[in-house]
């Protein structure tokens, strides 16, 4: 089937409810998971920082991660969002069919 588990972080719940819905409502993600209290520590513009992020877990299938990853940039307020896809090597097989049902067009 293909299926993608799609991880992004957000600089907080506002961006992260909005980026959510617009994915599911377009049928672009199946589900979309948000993980509040996430901390990063990352390298940017030469300087290390840390900041509170909302981590969003975003299951799709990969005919969808060009559009999906489309919209996510428009929708994304970083400059450069943390957009990295998973395959999903097994799963429930109820789920995974759900999962195709829902990110179909």
């Amino acid at each position: 089937m293909d299926a993608l588990l799609i991880l992004c972080t957000c600089p907080d719940a506002d961006s992260a409810q909005a980026i959510a819905r617009a994915l599911v409502e377009e049928r672009l993600a199946a589900c979309v998971n948000r993980i509040p209290g996430l901390t990063s520590t990352y390298r940017w513009q030469g300087e290390v920082r840390e900041g509170n992020e909302v981590l969003l877990l975003v299951k799709t299938r990969r005919e969808r991660l060009d559009q999906l990853r489309r919209r996510l940039l428009e929708l994304h307020p970083y400059d450069v969002p943390e957009v990295i896809a998973l395959e999903i090597v097994a799963g429930h097989i109820p789920y995974l069919e759900w999962l195709r049902a829902e990110t179909e067009m």
